[in-house]
């Protein structure tokens, strides 16, 4: 892949960045931001690793949107964080305004890349944006299973003592607290986590799993959380870019999967040149149904609170 655009030159967007040039995922990063000066510092801060890291990745730093030209995929981190106490939802009327001024620069100035979501409520401005370009659903999703997946495998982990490496957890549903972590799916090395780790214990997991970020911002105070959620991201363009068709759970609009239709939704992904592969529909029980559904209801509460398309 030649270029990436990131579009916010805040803590995730420069995460993201430092990560994607230290891998060389691709030629060239630019960062975009209204701030003035502040992506061309992010961007050669970033570059001065260059020596230490042995990357050739340029990075470059720009307020003007038509930066983004010839991106193959543009990641969009930019509007407002939560403060202590705030849902993801409490962000929305601010950050649907900023979404939509970006979405007008990404059809003027990047109309063929893949569209990466990260503000926050990332399932409602996912579908935001495939709304307002009309593009197909391959093109535009969201990360948000894929930082839940990582923090529940990090509780595992925390947990067992077993290496990160080996575990694989799944997170479905809306990213906040009605996600669905389905601990049925989740495995060390093969084997159900359910042979290590107790019930009641387990189900306290899910719950510091679905309060994950929120932890993270009480205990910063000053900042949500942004080392994971740029790794997360990371692994989102790398997928696309070395055409892995890695199976990564991602929002992504749903077509009749999990028996929803016209809503944006975490759930298993294949990831490959093409942006969004396919959607994998996993055979849920009664009990996993049920939390999806519910936090579908809750998605689409948000999207029908939304100011109307411009």
């Amino acid at each position: 892949m030649q270029k990436v655009a990131i579009v916010g030159a805040g803590r995730v967007g420069e995460t993201t960045a430092q990560i994607l040039a230290e891998q060389e995922t691709c030629r060239e990063v630019v960062l975009i931001d209204v701030r003035e000066d502040v992506p061309q510092g992010v961007a050669l801060d970033i570059f001065q690793t260059a020596p230490f890291f042995e990357f050739d990745t340029r990075v470059m730093g720009s307020n003007d949107p038509a930066a983004m030209q010839g991106a193959e995929v543009v990641v969009v981190t930019a509007g407002i964080p939560r403060s202590p106490g705030m849902s993801r939802s409490d962000v929305l009327d601010t950050n649907v305004k900023v979404i939509d001024g970006i979405v007008a620069d990404i059809i003027k100035y990047a109309p063929g890349a893949i569209v990466i979501m990260v503000t926050n409520p990332v399932d409602v401005l996912t579908y935001r944006v495939w709304q307002l370009t009309g593009w197909p659903r391959e093109r535009v999703i969201g990360q948000a299973g894929v930082l839940d997946a990582s923090r529940m495998a990090a509780f595992i982990a925390m947990e067992t003592g077993f290496s990160s490496r080996d575990i694989t957890t799944i997170v479905l549903g809306g990213h906040g607290d009605s996600m669905v972590p389905v601990a049925r799916f989740c495995t060390i090395n093969g084997i159900p986590v359910s042979h290590f780790i107790g019930e009641e214990r387990l189900d306290e997991i899910v719950q510091r799993t679905r309060g994950g970020g929120a932890e993270i911002l009480a205990l910063r105070k000053n900042s949500s959380a942004y080392d994971a959620p740029g790794a997360s991201v990371a692994a989102m363009v790398d997928a696309i870019s070395h055409n892995r068709n890695r199976l990564l759970p991602c929002v992504a609009i749903l077509e009749g999967e999990y028996g929803q239709q016209d809503v944006a939704m975490g759930v298993p992904c294949l990831l490959n040149e093409r942006g969004l592969g396919r959607v994998i529909d996993l055979g849920l029980n009664d009990g996993e149904m049920q939390m999806f559904v519910e936090s579908a209801a809750g998605v689409r509460a948000d999207i029908q609170r939304m100011q109307p398309a411009p």
